[in-house]
């Protein structure tokens, strides 16, 4: 019995990482007069409460600490369901499955996605930890545009 275990996650750990090998931060060209980050948080239609958390967090984070660059455009803040057939595109385009949160930078027309995904579940439930976090990510790349 602790064979099959063993032999089910490994075969699902190789399924899961055998795309390592691509190259996921590719830039892509948009308008080189653009330069802004899109904060794009993606889940599916039935969320859990840590899904629920990010969204809230994230929310929160953006207008407590950059409603100026909101106003201004500089930020964008989109809530994605991937379960809706117009959003295949873009959820196709970052690999969005179910929950991710992604900020994709345009800098001078070229876009470069961060998957952020990891860091929103591992402190989604945590709002201090978690503003604190987005907060110091977000401010390093309005530094860089």
């Amino acid at each position: 019995m602790k064979t099959i275990k063993f032999l089910a996650i490994l075969a699902l750990t190789t399924v899961f990482t055998s795309c390592n090998g691509e190259e996921k931060n590719k830039t892509n060209a948009i308008d080189p007069a653009i330069s802004k980050i899109e904060v794009l948080d993606f889940h599916s239609t039935h969320r859990c409460m840590t899904c629920k958390a990010i969204e809230t967090n994230t929310q929160y984070t953006l207008n407590t600490y950059f409603a100026k660059e909101l106003k201004e455009d500089k930020i964008t803040f989109q809530v994605i369901d991937v379960d809706q057939e117009e959003n295949g595109k873009i959820a196709e385009k970052f690999e969005a499955a179910g929950t991710a949160l992604f900020l994709n930078v345009i800098k001078k027309g070229k876009e470069t996605p961060i998957n952020l995904t990891d860091f929103a579940f591992m402190n989604g439930l945590d709002q201090e930890q978690f503003s604190k976090e987005l907060k110091a990510k977000i401010d390093t790349e309005l530094k860089g545009l």
